[in-house]
């Protein structure tokens, strides 16, 4: 299609910040920071063991641990390193916080200070790295305290912990096969992709749709004997297919990568599930809240899906922590649904389907 033809992500803000004449231009300016991150990072990734990038982050005792508890990859440290120094610097950002860092990062004395927070998952997936596999980044944009924007003052934890339902905009990056950047700024949820020769993102799916209905769901079926009764009676009921209650047959897929998950479902339904479970009862899910579930939660809501935690909406989640495990079932809106109402449901056992039955596949 020709170039005319085409919107660019530049033009994409411009035409949005239209329908808030008072607003300042800020805001334009850090998505597209932010967008530059994920283009210098995409470049990172399609180079993989040509630039060095496969394998673990050297630490001081062998590999590097973040505050996760979780193996750090050299793409994890070089994806967080891109977006701190990218978005920095333009005075929009009172502060920053990441999956691979402890604490909130503050904006250096040398820059001026923003109204906005920026949180994210610098390069989820990131397991799939060395066997060449779809990862991406996620992004949440969150307004600071007017007291810390009055003062000028370094920002606290206490500042990232808000509702999923105060994010301001929300997207991820895909880096697959082509890098695709979608975005939702409050007003639906559309999808660029990245011109490699012009090095912009053209806008190639807007106003993207959830189908309500779907044949596809994705769970990572090891875990089934940690599963709550009401996510193993749902899968039962899929499994079950045609001859089953739900009287239709459904695709399991599973990914490892969230990223990748989502965007499936964006472009052709399904649901995602990582619900609690029973594994390590100190932890309430897998999934981060602020940098993972509330940004991924927003973009599926903007596009007529639905995003919970199986028992209530997750963009109406009190954050208690920068760090916070929550619980994580989206997709298409009627599956969504069913779920939560299996989990509001009396318990009942429901253990028909003999692949998951004592003695199975996953039981012994």
């Amino acid at each position: 299609m020709p170039l005319r033809n085409r919107t660019t992500l530049t033009q994409y803000l411009i035409e949005e910040r239209r329908r808030f004449p008072g607003s300042s231009g800020d805001f334009n300016s850090l998505i597209l920071d932010v967008a530059l991150a994920c283009k210098a990072i995409a470049r990172s990734v399609a180079m993989g063991e040509l630039g060095g990038m496969y394998g673990d982050q050297a630490g001081v005792a062998g590999a590097a641990v973040n505050v996760q508890g979780e193996t750090q990859k050299k793409l994890d440290v070089l994806s967080n390193e891109m977006f701190i120094r990218i978005s920095q610097w333009g005075g929009h950002l009172a502060g920053m916080a990441s999956e691979e860092m402890d604490h909130p990062y503050q904006i250096p004395a040398q820059f001026p200070r923003g109204k906005y927070l920026l949180v994210f998952d610098p390069l989820d997936g990131s397991s799939n790295i060395d066997v060449n596999v779809s990862v991406g980044s996620i992004f949440s944009v969150l307004r600071a305290p007017q007291e810390a924007i009055d003062t000028g003052r370094d920002v606290t934890e206490q500042d990232f912990l808000q509702l999923g339902v105060q994010q301001v905009a929300a997207g991820y990056a895909l880096y697959g096969p082509t890098t695709m950047l979608v975005l939702t700024v409050g007003n639906g949820a559309a999808g660029f992709t990245l011109d490699p020769n012009l090095g912009e993102f053209m806008l190639t799916h807007p106003k993207l749709q959830v189908p309500e209905d779907t044949q596809e769901f994705a769970i990572n079926a090891s875990n089934s004997r940690f599963w709550e009764a009401p996510i193993t009676r749902y899968v039962d009921e899929c499994l079950a297919g045609k001859s089953g209650v739900r009287g239709k047959d459904f695709n399991m897929r599973w990914i490892a990568s969230m990223v990748a998950e989502a965007h499936r479902i964006l472009m052709r339904g399904g649901v995602f599930m990582y619900p609690r479970d029973n594994k390590d009862p100190s932890k309430a899910g897998r999934l981060r809240l602020l940098y993972e579930a509330n940004p991924i939660g927003m973009v599926m809501e903007q596009a007529g899906g639905r995003a919970s935690t199986g028992r209530e909406p997750m963009l109406s989640v009190k954050p208690d922590g920068l760090h916070q495990r929550i619980g994580l079932v989206f997709g298409s809106k009627n599956e969504v649904e069913r779920i939560e109402l299996y989990h509001n449901e009396p318990t009942e056992k429901h253990n028909d389907n003999p692949l998951f039955s004592e003695r199975s596949l996953f039981r012994i």
